[in-house]
């Protein structure tokens, strides 16, 4: 369903999680109160319950932070600011990589990002469905028009991993870990990925669609189809309220420096970062390519960016981005 300027309207009275009458909400939108519920009736198909109390009137069952493009751009870096060349928060989109993959088929510019309060079809790795209840995480994408061909920004993913733990680490004490090639992760659960699609002629240029999402709260009941084990940060903070307007606009912060600084400085500024986070090195795994599958011991990556798997015979064999995923009993 779609978001109604009404809803937005009396969400953005309720966001801070307390008690509004309805004749107070009726007043403020110029409408009766018996349409006050019938659009608070509505939210619910969001994922967003409220309750009402007699005498109290109507709110939300957790506060809520909607995204605010004046917020996040009023307070990025001047860096970060200068070659973004369009911004978006949507209600609702399907997904806000295949809304960039398809404005780069339309020659938009480099440096156009997209945020979402929901998606409706969002994808992970291998065509995965992203979970996605209402103003809860972030789902964000940047399109990015590199002169060089797909196959020189192949390790661009783990880079990214690299800006969303810088992110992180500016933000909260916890540690966080990479699991390779896309995976946010805390303690053995997941908490983001990221998913970049690149198009372009084989000696170059190309466009790149980075995108991530980011696990700030996850209602259980729409977690219950996740298939493996997840976390948000709510969870990890034990804080009823996160800043997302504050954390997108260090995201973008670092995601912008990371990836403008990538065609020229390649993986190799960020492969020793990358190790630090790493969470599956000496651990036992199974990949999976296509059909087959193969398992070992993680040893690590190369100085390529690529999956390195100890073999039952001892031999080392180095897998690459974007033809694999792996699992195993841990992760």
């Amino acid at each position: 369903m779609l978001i109604s300027d009404k809803q937005k309207a009396i969400l953005a009275l309720l966001a801070d999680g307390q008690f509004h009458s309805g004749t107070v909400l009726a007043e403020a939108l110029h409408i009766s109160r018996s349409a006050i519920w019938k659009q608070l009736s509505g939210l619910a198909d969001l994922g967003l319950q409220h309750s009402a109390v007699s005498g109290k009137g109507y709110r939300l069952e957790r506060p809520l932070e909607l995204l605010d493009e004046s917020k996040i751009l009023a307070t990025i870096d001047e860096p970060t600011r200068a070659p973004i060349s369009s911004f978006e928060i949507f209600d609702q989109i399907p997904s806000t990589n295949t809304y960039l993959v398809e404005r780069a088929l339309d020659n938009a510019p480099s440096g156009a990002i997209c945020f979402a309060e929901q998606q409706t079809a969002g994808k992970g790795r291998r065509g995965r469905h992203w979970v996605s209840p209402f103003g809860s995480n972030i789902y964000m994408s940047i399109l990015w028009r590199f002169q060089t061909s797909p196959m020189a920004i192949s390790g661009l993913s783990l880079a990214i991993g690299v800006a969303v733990i810088r992110t992180l680490k500016l933000h909260y004490d916890d540690v966080f870990r990479l699991k390779w090639p896309n995976d946010i992760y805390y303690q053995d659960k997941k908490l983001g990925g990221i998913l970049v699609e690149v198009s372009g002629e084989s000696d170059g240029p190309c466009a790149a669609v980075i995108g991530l999402g980011l696990n700030i709260y996850l209602p259980e009941t729409e977690a219950a189809e996740i298939t493996q084990q997840w976390t948000d940060l709510t969870q990890i903070t034990g804080l009823q309220q996160l800043n997302r307007n504050a954390l997108a606009t260090t995201l973008l912060n670092q995601l912008i420096l990371v990836i403008a600084e990538f065609e020229d400085l390649g993986i190799a500024a960020y492969l020793d970062e990358w190790r630090q986070y790493d969470c599956l090195k000496d651990k036992p795994a199974t990949l999976f390519i296509g059909q087959h599958s193969y398992e070992g011991i993680v040893k690590g990556i190369d100085n390529n960016g690529l999956l390195l798997l100890e073999l039952a015979d001892g031999r080392i064999q180095a897998f690459a981005s974007g033809e694999v995923s792996f699992s195993n009993n841990s992760l």
